[in-house]
């Protein structure tokens, strides 16, 4: 979802709060992921609505996520049990054990033994490790000291426990404003508009060329229908200044287009200008043709300017990623078509990528999972690693259905680090592969990732933070940031609508960001953060499209 209309669900969020429809609020929190209210989590914990709290916590995270996500459903799955316990209600407590906990026993079967086992205890406070165990409200109320402190630890909940800092009653103020604006561009402005309705756009039309539909009486959005003299309040922030030569549609159209996200600052204040674009967000949405200047140029967008790109769709700029039109210097005489060496890989090659410095080294993947290490020169074969899953043990359960319902496995993508001393490899389930390569063309098995359910369509290395990772994109519509030591993940970005099929990472001077590509022809921008993407394009022909920068950055 494009980021200013993040912030219109903010800006919703708030006018429901204010108008009391406070179910509505939380199911909007919850679907849409962007604001964790802590306190209504708290109210139903401490109430034991252990229902309606995975559900409120399943709008941000699964019991697979992360560590912390395991965690948290675990303690609350265990407090609900424990309960049942207490009051003698055994049956309630086995479907609890059968239905909740069991999930967790490919984890910790020693711990789910262990629980299985209070069943056959009179009091489970029997049981040395739970004997200060007190009464069910005490214990909820241990737990969700607990509960807040992984989630305020889990990377999932970044930047989704405070709201954005505002002025109340905001969506009250922009829709006066825009009924303002709207009037200012009448052609025969009456002194007295009688604002009727909101669901078409105003104008001073003679009432001879037909009436508008009567008002619902009590509409709660904007107040009371303004007396003849009168025009809508907008409170303290002034008449909406005339703008010169609106677009058709430029009202509606900033509401399909881009910025970031947090929730109603009834409940909590965020940090304030949260709604400003940063520096490096316009960075991304506005790139400028080079002049003459080795690396890209970027200015800022001012607010205005930026409004009106995303609204009409034009742009003063002449391509997207800063290429600019001018005329090709090269033709297809330029391209040599000279074979200079044949090599016979046995199966179909499915990627390819010459090594950073030892550039007569090729690495190769097939469309059976293999993938070589050539030496052109010599046409000499320097490694071969057919595919296996190094560690089955510790593969994912879909993972290893997906092995089990058809073995066959492709390489989608090898490539090389920046320094040459490591390769990725993306295959065509669930998994990546990174290997050491040492210059006597050694490969070293280094990491096994299950990256992604389904295919992953793509793996490039990045450095944010000054820290080596590698950027996996897959068919589950999500890009992820791992660390190349550990293989811990760093982001998980989500907001594509179909499986992504290319990501570009790159920097320009300290702003680190991913361009990612999906099939069904979207181009979006991340940085990162946990703010959503930054801008939203349409691709060439609408389809799978794969990103590069050129050399020089340009």
């Amino acid at each position: 979802m494009s980021s200013l209309s993040r912030e219109l669900v903010f800006l919703i969020l708030q006018f429901l709060d204010e108008e009391k429809f406070k179910e509505t609020v939380h199911k909007l929190e919850q679907e849409s992921g962007f604001f964790f209210n802590m306190k209504h989590f708290e109210d139903q914990v401490q109430a034991g609505e252990w229902d309606e709290v995975e559900r409120y916590l399943c709008g941000f995270t699964k019991v697979e996520d992360n560590r912390y996500s395991m965690k948290i459903f675990f303690e609350i799955r265990k407090q609900k049990y424990l309960e049942a316990l207490d009051r003698q209600d055994r049956a309630k407590a086995v479907e609890i054990l059968v239905k909740d906990l069991k999930v967790f026993s490919s984890f910790n079967e020693e711990l789910f033994k262990e629980i299985t086992q209070l069943l056959t205890l009179d009091n489970f406070r029997q049981n040395e490790q739970l004997s200060k165990y007190g009464d069910t409200k005490s214990a909820r109320n241990i737990m969700l000291v607990e509960l807040k402190k992984l989630i305020e630890a889990n990377p999932l909940f970044r930047d989704k426990l405070s709201f954005p800092s505002f002025k109340s009653s905001r969506l009250r103020t922009l829709i006066n404003q825009s009924l303002n604006w709207q009037h200012q561009l009448c052609k025969n402005p009456r002194p007295n508009p009688d604002i009727k309705t909101l669901f078409t756009d105003h104008s001073c039309n003679p009432t001879s060329n037909g009436a508008r539909p009567p008002p619902p009486t009590n509409n709660p959005l904007v107040g009371p229908i303004p007396k003849a003299g009168q025009f809508p309040p907008i409170g303290a922030h002034g008449p909406f200044q005339p703008v010169v030569s609106p677009s058709p549609g430029a009202i509606a159209g900033w509401m399909s287009s881009n910025s970031p996200s947090l929730p109603h600052p009834s409940m909590a204040a965020g940090p304030p200008g949260f709604v400003q674009p940063s520096s490096a967000v316009g960075f991304l949405k506005h790139p400028r043709t080079p002049t003459g200047m080795t690396g890209m140029d970027y200015q800022s967008a001012d607010s205005d300017h930026l409004m009106k790109r995303i609204r009409t769709g034009q742009s003063d700029e002449v391509s997207f990623a800063g290429v600019a039109h001018t005329p090709n210097v090269y033709s297809q005489d330029d391209l040599t078509k000279t074979v200079v060496r044949t090599l016979n890989q046995g199966s179909n090659v499915m990627s390819m990528d010459f090594h950073p410095q030892q550039q007569t080294i090729l690495l190769v993947g097939t469309n059976v999972g293999d993938i070589s290490l050539w030496e052109v020169g010599s046409r000499e074969r320097l490694a071969h690693k057919p595919f296996k899953v190094w560690d089955i043990s510790a593969a994912s359960m879909p993972l290893q259905n997906a092995l089990l319902n058809d073995a066959a496995i492709s390489v989608n993508r090898c490539v090389w680090g920046p320094d040459g001393l490591m390769l990725g490899v993306a295959f065509s389930k669930h998994i990546v592969h990174l290997y050491t390569y040492n210059p006597t063309g050694e490969l070293r098995q280094h990491l096994e990732i299950d990256a992604h359910v389904g295919g992953v369509n793509d793996i490039a290395f990045a450095h944010p933070n000054k820290q080596l990772c590698i950027v996996t994109c897959g068919d589950d519509k999500m890009i992820k940031v791992w660390d190349v030591v550990a293989g811990r993940k760093q982001y998980t970005f989500e907001g594509h609508e179909a499986p992504v099929y290319s990501v570009c990472p790159h920097h320009k001077e300290s702003i680190q960001f991913i361009f990612s590509t999906a099939i069904d022809g979207k181009i979006k921008a991340w940085l990162y953060d946990y703010l959503g993407s930054r801008v939203d394009y349409d691709a060439p022909g609408n389809w799978c499209t794969m990103m590069a920068y050129s050399a020089d950055g340009t």
